[in-house]
């Protein structure tokens, strides 16, 4: 299998980075890539099939921006309803992400890690080469698995476009 690298489609201030994998777009079929949830059971991201997805993907949840971006989508999705699945992937330990969860009481927002092997990462477009970490993006996934929003942050210290991400999830909604 052959390795798509990317380049100069991503900077951590200022400085080039290398983004490994495809760059998805709306229209395509969002990959179904197993992940490791917080205690340590595989999660295969197909068994949430049927259900709106927004998954954000951070860097690490010890950072500030990531922090403020799965709070900001833990505190959106008690508002979204049953049918809206928000999932957050960073590559950070299971541990980690338990902590983070208990730490700030979030309930709402599935984190899940890439950890073990880039996986995710490589079929996405996500896998930082040079940090071994994600690259933030936002995807929105429909119930039928197809990518109708993808924002691919082109700046690791910047944040996503919210508003656009959840307005793609209540377009959804209201089919």
């Amino acid at each position: 299998m052959t390795t798509i690298e990317r380049t100069n489609e991503l900077t951590l201030k200022g400085n080039p980075l290398t983004v490994i994998g495809p760059r998805l777009k709306p229209g395509d079929k969002f990959p179904a890539v197993t992940l490791t949830a917080t205690d340590w059971t595989k999660v295969n991201l197909a068994d949430f099939s049927g259900h709106i997805r927004l998954i954000s993907v951070v860097p690490s949840l010890d950072t500030g921006i990531c922090d403020a971006q799965t709070r900001r989508f833990d505190e959106e999705a008690a508002k979204l309803g049953d049918q809206v699945k928000v999932i957050t992937v960073s590559a950070d330990l299971p541990w980690a992400q338990r902590r983070w969860l208990n730490e700030r009481e979030a309930k709402n927002v599935v984190v899940l890690s890439d950890h073990e092997s880039m996986a995710f990462g490589d079929a996405v477009g996500t896998h930082v080469k040079e940090m071994r970490i994600e690259q933030r993006a936002v995807f929105v996934v429909d119930k039928d698995d197809t990518i109708v929003y993808a924002e691919y942050v082109p700046e690791i210290a910047q944040h996503p476009d919210y508003d656009a991400a959840l307005e793609a999830v209540r377009k959804l909604l209201n089919r």
